[in-house]
């Protein structure tokens, strides 16, 4: 269990591509989302759920944080505002196949402001752990209307973690596979 740290499950996407509320998808006898928060409840000493809005469907603890336009940023900064513990590791709720020894090797990362992995060249800013002291430059640009965690991630100091080190505990890589289209989705249950 990581006691210092958690888990923020992104969930107030308005799931435009899908053209469905994504976090309501069934797959393998659950919401996406109660999937994720399944697998994040044996990892973490707590598990929250950032939403634009209140969602009745869940028992989870909530951090609503009300702007339409805000995008995943403002809802790391309402939830790391709102959490007790120094780190928060935050996880879309439309990645249902995050693997826990990618959790485990990443909080053993943990060195800088965020810890992010780098798949395919890119950082994943939604598989990734940062302190609640990035709130300070998250709120900033967020003010600035710079709401690309890309943007966030120039200015705080970070440890990109590397694919070949990403391997060992997902060699698949599935962790980084998000459900955008109803095309993932039809992958996604194929899997």
């Amino acid at each position: 269990m990581i006691e210092d740290c958690t888990a923020i499950i992104m969930a107030g996407g308005d799931s435009r591509r899908m053209g469905t509320d994504k976090a309501n998808l069934l797959l393998e006898g659950q919401t996406l989302l109660q999937g994720v928060i399944s697998a994040m409840q044996p990892l973490f000493s707590s598990v929250i759920v950032s939403t634009r809005q209140p969602r009745p469907d869940i028992d989870q603890r909530q951090i609503c944080d009300g702007q339409h336009n805000g995008g995943p940023l403002a809802g790391l900064v309402a939830s790391l505002d709102a959490i007790s513990t120094p780190w928060g590791f935050a996880v879309a709720c439309d990645m249902p196949f995050v693997a826990p020894g990618l959790i485990r090797l990443l909080a053993n990362c943990r060195s800088a402001q965020a810890v992010v992995p780098v798949v395919n060249g890119h950082p994943q800013p939604l598989t990734a752990f940062y302190t609640t002291g990035c709130v300070t430059v998250m709120r900033k640009c967020l003010a600035a209307q710079q709401k690309s965690l890309r943007v966030v991630l120039q200015q705080l100091q970070v440890r990109y973690v590397p694919e070949t080190e990403l391997l060992d505990a997902d060699p698949g890589l599935r962790s980084f596979f998000d459900l955008d289209t109803p095309q993932d989705f039809a992958t996604a249950l194929n899997i």
